[in-house]
């Protein structure tokens, strides 16, 4: 069933993801009925994120590890391996695979416990080509890995550490990454809020002390918030706060695609890390060509400097997370006509020209002194 455990990895390598693979089972509020056997955990809905935005050429150096007990699917590898990514597979018969169980309740609330032994993946056990990788994902409580180079560490926080007991802890953590992202939810938790809101005074105030608490090592790290169907919103100390509407946008008068919540906030972190890495391939070369058409974005871009690395990695973030919630579980990816890469039958770049375009609109309606959020 499996080849020695691992698929051949390359030796250049642009993300790689400390988060699990999980074998989930989700059970809805109401009526609907719940689901068995989907693909989960934070490393597998990050790389799904990488992949799309890193496409089929770059797919390879979208590296991680699956840990696969006595009790793996078939179905489950013939679908990682449709990804063509650079993984890495870990065969223990000894073990059952990590399973777990996730409840959503009102306003998509989660609750997450593990039905079987689960298995945390730690830096030790990188090999050498990942730990030479130009960004990292880690869904964890801990020290960032130590690696050879300067790459971009990417921090989504547990979230049942997300308590007012570990605020210190998260502030200290905050220091050694360059992009922290918990989501509204989480955020407030940490703070003992019920959550966070972009026009409460208090948040704002909040998100200023953390900022000034310092993120990265350099103190110029960002704060990426997801907050689900109200997009995310992204600061960095001395920066003017950016605000990203959702890919699927709610409406009263259309029918929503959002199917299950469920991995989108993880993925949005996976290609926000391989944006970060994707100057001058395809999909920010359409970014540079369609945000130009904005009067606004020369000044975005001057602000968040780099030629807008952080806002561009967002926005492939955003287009990401949209394919992720359309459906239970994990996006379909398949080859079209003349070669295309598809993911749910369209192309991750036609979806970023779609979204891009329709972002200009909404900036050109804030007046020419406007920057979007204030300090």
């Amino acid at each position: 069933m499996f080849d020695n455990g691992a698929t051949k990895e390359q030796d250049d390598v642009d993300f790689c993801t400390l988060g699990m693979f999980i074998i989930d089972e989700i059970h809805f509020e109401g009526s609907r009925p719940p689901v068995y056997g989907i693909i989960g955990g934070a490393g597998s809905f990050a790389v799904v994120g990488a992949r799309m935005v890193a496409g089929k050429q770059y797919g390879k150096a979208v590296s991680w590890i699956v840990d696969v007990g006595s009790d793996f699917p078939a179905e489950v590898l013939d679908t990682i391996q449709s990804w063509d990514t650079g993984c890495v597979i870990r065969e223990d018969k000894s073990r059952l695979t990590t399973r777990a169980w996730n409840g959503y309740g009102a306003n998509e609330k989660r609750d997450f416990k593990y039905l079987t032994p689960k298995l945390r993946l730690e830096p030790s056990m990188l090999s050498q080509a990942q730990l030479f990788s130009k960004t990292f994902h880690m869904e964890a409580h801990g020290t960032p890995v130590q690696s050879v180079t300067k790459p971009i560490f990417i921090w989504e926080p547990v979230p049942d550490r997300c308590t007012p007991e570990d605020q210190g802890k998260f502030l200290a953590a905050c220091r050694m990454v360059n992009m922290v992202s918990p989501n509204e939810l989480e955020l407030g938790m940490m703070f003992g809020r019920p959550g966070w809101n972009e026009t409460d005074p208090e948040d704002r105030r909040l998100v200023q002390n953390i900022l000034q608490s310092g993120i990265g090592f350099d103190n110029q790290g960002t704060l990426v918030i997801r907050a689900g169907k109200d997009g995310s919103y992204a600061y960095s100390l001395g920066r003017k706060g950016i605000w990203l509407p959702a890919y699927h946008e709610t409406r009263a008068d259309q029918t929503s695609k959002v199917i299950d919540p469920t991995g989108a906030g993880n993925s949005f972190l996976g290609a926000l890390a391989q944006g970060m890495i994707s100057e001058g391939r395809q999909g920010h070369q359409l970014l540079d060509v369609t945000l130009a058409a904005s009067s606004l974005w020369d000044r975005i871009k001057t602000r968040w400097g780099n030629e807008g690395q952080v806002p561009k990695a967002l926005i492939c973030a955003t287009v990401a997370a949209g394919f992720v919630v359309e459906q239970i579980g994990v996006p379909t990816v398949s080859t079209a006509e003349g070669g295309r890469e598809t993911w749910n039958g369209t192309e991750f770049t036609e979806r970023l020209r779609i979204y891009t375009q329709r972002l200009c609109k909404t900036l050109e309606q804030f007046p020419p002194d406007h920057d979007w959020l204030e300090d």
